[in-house]
């Protein structure tokens, strides 16, 4: 299983194209919020996706769940859960729905971690990062009770790459 997760582009829906354009393989693309665009915009054509703060249509969810290959896949952009100041929220959340995988964004900080075999992805900005100074977007894969988490540049460059096995239960 392959998705490709992006977040907070604010309005520029070229750069969501191109990042969609430069993963052809994938198997579900994931825009966690604040597009800025309408929720029919043709780039967002067959994009599972979520409504920010910044996202003015309403026909946008608050949040999605949806499950491939038996993992079951949440998606919120956040700031319901008040993710600048603590992800405990949202770990609640997770726990809530038994997501195998939480993929937010809002707070424009690129992130992956693994907390109690839920993995949390927060892709970045691809227009207005914080924390670091390349705008970015992820890449995830599951294979063999392993996670692996590819962050990248608006231009395609590789940030960092990281593993995360899940733990027998």
């Amino acid at each position: 299983m392959k998705l490709l997760v992006m977040s907070d582009t604010h309005g520029d829906a070229e750069i969501i194209q191109v990042v969609k354009e430069r993963h052809p393989g994938v198997d579900v693309v994931i825009h966690c919020g604040d597009s800025e665009l309408d929720y029919q915009h043709p780039y967002l054509e067959g994009v599972k996706r979520v409504r920010g703060n910044c996202d003015r249509d309403s026909r946008f969810p608050e949040e999605l769940q949806f499950e491939i290959e038996n993992k079951k896949v949440y998606v919120t952009h956040g700031h319901l859960f008040n993710v600048k100041s603590t992800t405990m929220n949202l770990f609640y959340r997770a726990k809530e729905v038994e997501a195998d995988a939480v993929l937010f964004g809002h707070s424009h900080l690129l992130g992956a971690e693994l907390i109690d075999n839920i993995l949390f992805v927060n892709p970045g900005s691809l227009l207005k990062p914080r924390g670091i100074d390349e705008k970015s977007y992820a890449v995830l894969e599951y294979n063999d009770s392993i996670w692996k988490v590819t962050a990248y540049t608006d231009q395609g460059e590789e940030i960092f790459q990281k593993e995360y096995p899940l733990e027998e239960l």
